[in-house]
């Protein structure tokens, strides 16, 4: 749910320009560099999914590890006044639910967030029921949620759901720093739809989610994140209900 309306056209555009891309290193994650491709049903493309309100996708969210492995990370901006409308498709794919709809239960925002709609504190986490008691991360798994890690250390990879496909995109490239409090990335297509989108370092570790500065981006080639830190792990652990030693592990 990036703010600026966008067309399909410059999706279709980046994911045709393969040919400039530099390669990834193999520590850094799937390579090459730059370029934004149609995300192929993998383990962990799957803990990814569209949050779907009335029928209709409008953001991205992505499984996170915590002790009730029922927690879903993505932008503070995609929450929704009434958790109850609102379900994640995991691997949703080409209209297909193949891992069922979760349905949130409850939204957690910092207090920076729910106080002034501050872009420094655009992330949120929601608890998601269980389904045939069946929780969540034990239907697909999770990533570890992690803060205080240096951007642009290694590479992350995104992926999203534009409204604009049926179908997951993917991007690697390296973080780079836009200030203090935000990181940013060249990645194209990354158009409405994707806010939330994880970034997932080569260790599995989210280390960032798509929103903060412009509503995640004024383009579709530039994305940006909060960096985490105090406020975003403060705000995991009440989510999650665990303590600072539970912090990311898996």
């Amino acid at each position: 749910m990036k703010r600026t309306p966008r067309s399909a056209l410059p999706v279709v555009v980046a994911l045709l320009a393969l040919a400039s891309a530099s390669t990834a290193a193999a520590s850094d994650g799937s390579g090459p560099f730059g370029v934004t491709v149609v995300a192929a049903p993998t383990a962990p493309v799957v803990r990814v999914g569209a949050l779907i309100v009335g029928g209709r996708r409008f953001c991205t969210a992505s499984v996170v590890h915590s002790p009730r492995r029922d927690l879903v990370a993505t932008a503070a901006h995609c929450m929704r006044g009434s958790a109850v409308d609102v379900g994640f498709a995991p691997g949703y794919r080409n209209g297909r639910t193949p891992y069922g709809v979760w349905k949130v239960g409850r939204w957690f925002v910092s207090r920076g967030w729910a106080d002034g709609r501050d872009e420094d504190s655009d992330v949120a986490f929601a608890v998601v029921e269980r389904r045939d008691g069946e929780a969540v991360e034990d239907a697909v798994g999770g990533n570890r949620f992690m803060a205080g890690t240096a951007t642009g250390a290694t590479a992350v990879t995104l992926t999203g759901y534009p409204n604009s496909r049926a179908v997951p995109i993917s991007c690697t490239n390296k973080p780079r720093p836009h200030s203090r409090t935000q990181q940013r990335i060249a990645c194209p297509g990354f158009s409405g739809g994707t806010s939330g989108s994880p970034w997932v370092n080569g260790d599995g570790q989210v280390v960032g989610v798509l929103g903060g500065h412009e509503g995640g981006g004024a383009t579709v080639d530039v994305s940006y994140s909060v960096v985490f830190r105090a406020e975003a792990a403060a705000l995991y652990r009440k989510a999650a209900g665990c303590g600072p030693s539970q912090m990311g592990s898996s």
